[in-house]
């Protein structure tokens, strides 16, 4: 005997067909970069600061995540590869010159005294404190990348979109991922 359908009548797309079509949507807005009707110089000097912006942002998530290991080494093989993730978008932005490639293995001085004292360097006395301030730095990143998308050319764009998706799921993994 069948099942008897839902009393409710489905209106609007549904969910499956959504996540189906969503990534195809961006794909293609992605993909009309171009002339924006500007001079050329003006188009490219901003693209420029917003490329060096960006891995400069980067690069400050990383000294975040260094201070966070070499403050609570019990985490870093949890934070290893979300920073070597930060560390190759900073690289895909023009930075990467002051994020080395690996995260430091034991605490250093050269880690928390290497620059002037800032909120970055302060790091929380418990572990899930410490990621909790970790995941709020990548969910302000993530969000400013997002609303820095209407204003940057197809490639810049593309490249922002997705730092900002992977930024996201960060997030979700230094929040949720209790693996």
């Amino acid at each position: 005997m069948p099942f008897p359908s839902s009393p409710r009548a489905r209106s609007g797309p549904r969910r499956r067909s959504l996540l189906a079509v969503a990534p195809a949507a961006l794909a293609l807005t992605g993909c009309t970069g171009g002339d924006s009707g500007g001079p050329a110089g003006e188009d490219s000097s901003a693209a420029d600061r917003a490329r060096a912006r960006a891995a400069r942002d980067s690069e400050g998530l990383v000294e975040r995540y260094d201070a966070v290991i070499a403050a609570r080494p019990g985490l870093a093989g949890r934070l290893g590869p979300l920073r070597e993730e930060v560390v190759r978008h900073a690289r895909a932005f023009g930075g990467g010159r002051k994020a080395s490639p690996s995260a430091p293995s034991s605490p250093s001085p050269s880690v928390t005294s290497s620059a002037s004292p800032s909120p970055a360097a302060t790091v929380p006395g418990n572990d899930k404190e410490a990621l909790a301030g970790l995941a709020a730095a990548e969910r302000e990143l993530a969000d400013r990348r997002t609303k820095a998308l209407g204003g940057a050319p197809g490639e810049l764009a593309r490249l922002l979109a997705s730092v900002a998706a992977a930024g996201a799921a960060h997030v979700y993994l230094l929040t949720e991922g209790d693996a």
